[in-house]
């Protein structure tokens, strides 16, 4: 059996001294027993490894307790062999089972192979590690890559393989770039999950296994371990020599301390004053004035009580404990991202309701002036214009007068009594410019444009009044209609089995159904003009406030510390990877070039063993898939059908709601904790971000 060996190699090891890069440490990854991911974290020479064997085994077994969960169950970390710089020049494929033996003798003199002396180096650490039947040893060869200068790049001299010391496989050297956090990272890209997926109901044999099968599985666990070559470098660094990290220079860990003491005070200030008005709101909470209030303001409501939580969450989010996701770079990125998209978002808010707030403080009398002649306008030349024209003959149309009448003075009797209510209104209204900017600045933009909706639903009650009384009235006379017409084709509806049944009816009911088919039917168009005059005024207000939800729930939903990242730094958003070759022994390919491959090591058919040398490199997301799922997430809670249901409504009858029942950031329980406390807690999660600074 043809065996593959891949070898996943630090691109800094590439222009190190091969006499300070002697053992080699990372994982071992088999898929299968022909095959095997040698993936090397970082090297270091004899005389850095701690002495004696049980303090090289605890810091082996340290830092595997630190790293992630999902990486342990498939591979551990741990000593992986030794590379040495080659004394005789061979070809690239691996050397002879002769030459093996003879460079073992000359190296190590009586014993038969080095690694043996690894063993005794490592102990029991390597019996209890998954990768306990392997073990390598490379030497290093001095030749050029595509940048035409010489590099140190490995070879594969033997394995012990399972028992066996296999010298002649095919190998695959890949030289990656080790991922650092806040600079780059690599991943396989983005998958669609099973469960997702549309299938038809009647699915074939072969569908209930497409899921089962994980071809990807190895190559998802290199991954995660190139991922986290450089904690586990750091980790092992650390616990080599624990006073390297312990200490921070003075003036960050100064900065810290002023920082954290600033805004914990500062937080703890906001959190008294949220709690004393909680409290006051509370006591208040059975009164009827209270449920009243709360009603008519429940769009203000909701995101006060939003903008409350993640004033007083804040430093439970920012601060994170958890070691794991620090074990792995790509972890490390998504965990951060997650902390600061909350603070982020809330900065952007705060910000654009600065800007917002101080130009309505700055032109509040002419925004008041322009708020006072629109209402005016649109009460004097739409409304009641509208309703004379209405009574008249609209358009030509020849109406009914008399229903025309009654409905056009029941429209203007309510359009005045509101316009009474606005006179006394309007001069205070510049208060409550002043009030909603105020609002802004210290609350954020969404907080008052969520108010703003509340307003404007209050400001058009009489429109929306009138387009109720007159749609009832429409789809009452609709449903008379469709009734008396089923009387006159001999059917029936059927409520119970929602169908239409025949049915014999009398010669009265016909006569009856006659005489009120003829009136109803000629009153409708009377009915009809009035009801799309209002459904038009009241469609008007409810896109506005559905523009102004989804403005909101954008502001809300926007990642913009992805975004900022990713027009800083896009190789921190990978998605896939692919390989730059760059050499490959017997000649098979004689000139660089770029492939996209899906991970797989090459076969190569022969007797001699061949090596193919290759640079793993990774595509990244573009803006558009950054920021797709957030806004996706935001319309989860819209049905599909929102628009044609919208649309049949409107046609029979019935109102369109001025939510769009889009998704807003998810509200938590109030927090009640002591002020002190609630200091502390700052503190320590501003102290948590410098930590590792």
């Amino acid at each position: 059996m043809r065996r593959n060996c891949r070898i996943w190699w630090p691109k800094q090891l590439l222009s190190k001294d091969p006499s300070l890069c002697n053992l080699l440490f990372g994982w071992f990854v088999s898929c299968s027993e022909a095959s095997l991911d040698i993936v090397v974290a970082f090297a270091s020479n004899h005389a850095s490894v701690p002495d004696p064997q049980s303090v090289l085994e605890a810091i082996l077994h340290n830092v595997n307790g630190i790293l992630h969960e999902s990486l342990q169950e498939k591979s551990m970390f741990s000593l992986l062999g030794q590379c040495m710089e080659q004394r005789k020049s061979s070809g690239l494929g691996g050397v002879s089972a002769m030459n093996s033996q003879d460079i073992c003798r000359q190296d190590y003199g009586e014993q038969r192979c080095g690694c043996q002396k690894l063993n005794l180096l490592v102990g029991g650490c390597k019996k209890a590690s998954i990768g306990s039947s392997y073990c390598c040893q490379l030497l290093y060869d001095y030749q050029a890559l595509s940048d035409k200068k010489n590099h140190w790049i490995p070879k594969l001299h033997h394995i012990h393989w399972n028992g066996q010391i296999v010298s002649q496989c095919d190998v695959h050297v890949i030289i990656y770039e080790t991922p650092v956090y806040g600079l780059h990272h690599f991943s396989l890209g983005i998958r669609g999950s099973p469960e997702l997926l549309k299938t038809p109901l009647k699915k074939p044999k072969w569908f209930d296994g497409i899921h089962e099968k994980q071809p990807l599985t190895a190559l998802d666990t290199v991954i995660l371990a190139v991922n986290s070559a450089s904690a586990a470098k750091i980790f092992f660094d650390r616990l080599e020599d624990s006073k390297r990290y312990c200490g921070k220079t003075f003036l960050v860990w100064s900065l810290g301390q002023i920082l954290a003491f600033f805004i914990a005070s500062l937080s703890t200030m906001f959190y008294i004053i949220l709690q004393f008005f909680h409290s006051i709101l509370s006591y208040g909470s059975q009164m009827w004035m209270y449920t009243a209030a709360e009603k008519a303001f429940s769009n203000a409501w909701v995101h006060m009580r939003i903008r409350c939580c993640q004033i007083l969450y804040w430093p439970v989010v920012l601060w994170d404990n958890d070691l794991r996701s620090q074990s792995s770079v790509e972890y490390a990125e998504k965990a951060a991202l997650n902390r600061h998209s909350m603070w982020s978002s809330l900065a952007v808010d705060i910000f654009l309701g600065h800007v917002i707030g101080l130009v309505f403080l700055f032109y509040a009398e002419s925004i008041n002036l322009w708020i006072l002649n629109f209402a005016s306008d649109l009460t004097n030349e739409l409304l009641r214009s509208g309703c004379v024209w209405l009574m008249g003959v609209p358009a030509g149309f020849k109406l009914n007068t008399e229903l025309a009448g009654v409905l056009g003075m029941a429209s203007l009797n309510a359009i005045q009594i509101w316009s009474t209510l606005w006179a006394y209104v309007g001069p205070l209204f510049i208060y409550f410019i002043k009030g909603l900017a105020i609002w802004a600045i210290l609350f954020g933009v969404t907080v008052p444009a969520s108010l703003l909706i509340d307003t404007i639903l209050i400001a058009t009650f009489h429109v929306s009044t009138l387009h109720w009384l007159i749609s009832i009235l429409y789809s009452q006379q609709l449903h008379a209609l469709a009734a008396l017409w089923r009387l006159f084709r001999g059917r029936k509806w059927n409520p119970l089995r929602q169908r239409l049944d025949s049915y014999d009816y009398t010669v009265k009911q016909h006569v009856v159904g006659s005489l009120l088919f003829a009136p109803l039917l000629l009153l409708l168009p009377t009915t009809s003009v009035f009801y799309i005059f209002f459904t038009i005024m009241n469609t008007t207000v409810s896109l506005t406030c559905i523009l102004i939800e989804l403005i909101i729930s954008l502001i809300h939903a926007t990642p913009y510390m992805k975004i900022i990242l990713w027009l800083v730094k896009r190789r921190r958003f990978p998605s896939g990877i692919w390989f730059e070759i760059i050499t490959c022994s017997n000649n098979w390919i004689h000139a660089p070039r770029c492939s996209s491959v899906d991970g797989s090591s090459s076969h190569f058919e022969g007797n001699m063993s061949a090596t193919l040398i290759t640079i793993l490199h990774g595509n990244f997301l573009s803006i558009g898939q950054i920021v797709l799922p957030h806004y996706r997430k935001v319309f989860s809670a819209v049905p599909g059908s929102y628009f044609p249901t919208a649309a049949f409504g409107v046609l029979t009858g019935k109102r369109i709601a001025s939510s769009l029942g889009v998704t807003f950031p998810p509200t938590m329980p109030w927090m009640s904790i002591p002020c002190k406390e609630y200091w502390f807690l700052c503190h320590n999660s501003i102290l948590a971000c410098f930590a590792d600074i």
